[in-house]
């Protein structure tokens, strides 16, 4: 996240452009300051940032408490909360105990673990071992409060057709 490079998307090499609007920057620095209050720490960032415009400055928090508002609600803004584990069943129960579920991230040196822990859980797309997600060639979308039907590649083509069931005796 240090590497993230905060400007407009007018600005060369920039990763992370402004959030929508004030609110939104109002909304994230909620949620990192509600887990802050429940005991996390902030490893980088947790705050908005300086600069004119609605961005909000690249955040690590570590230590987020298992059901903590945080961890219930789309941030949508460039924080990643951490809760560590030792049990994986409970991992991936904490992990669908919400009723969001559109991006998901799992890092792991074990990709065979990490391909069954990406298929437990329940979110319309998973990165496995990156940080980006979005393709133009593969379907966008999630699942849960998180929207139904996907955008993009061949799936996305679905939602701009009808289907039409004719059912005849001969």
């Amino acid at each position: 996240m240090a590497d993230v490079r905060v400007g407009s998307g007018f600005d060369e090499g920039v990763t992370c452009g402004p959030m929508i609007n004030a609110k939104a920057v109002s909304d994230i620095d909620g949620l990192v300051k509600g887990a802050v209050g429940e005991g996390a720490s902030v490893l980088l960032g947790g705050s908005p940032s300086d600069r004119p415009g609605w961005f909000y400055d690249p955040t690590v928090i570590r230590d987020v408490q298992p059901g903590s508002e945080i961890t219930r609600n789309e941030i949508f803004g460039p924080v990643a909360p951490i809760i560590s584990f030792t049990d994986h069943d409970e991992m991936i129960r904490q992990a669908n105990d919400t009723e969001m579920g559109l991006t998901a991230y799992v890092y792991t040196q074990d990709l065979a673990k990490g391909l069954r822990t990406s298929e437990q859980i329940q979110a319309g797309m998973v990165g496995l071992n990156r940080g980006a997600v979005s393709d133009p060639a593969a379907p966008f979308g999630g699942m849960k409060q998180s929207g139904l039907g996907r955008e993009g590649s061949t799936e996305g083509i679905y939602e701009f057709c009808e289907t039409q069931y004719i059912a005849t005796s001969w």
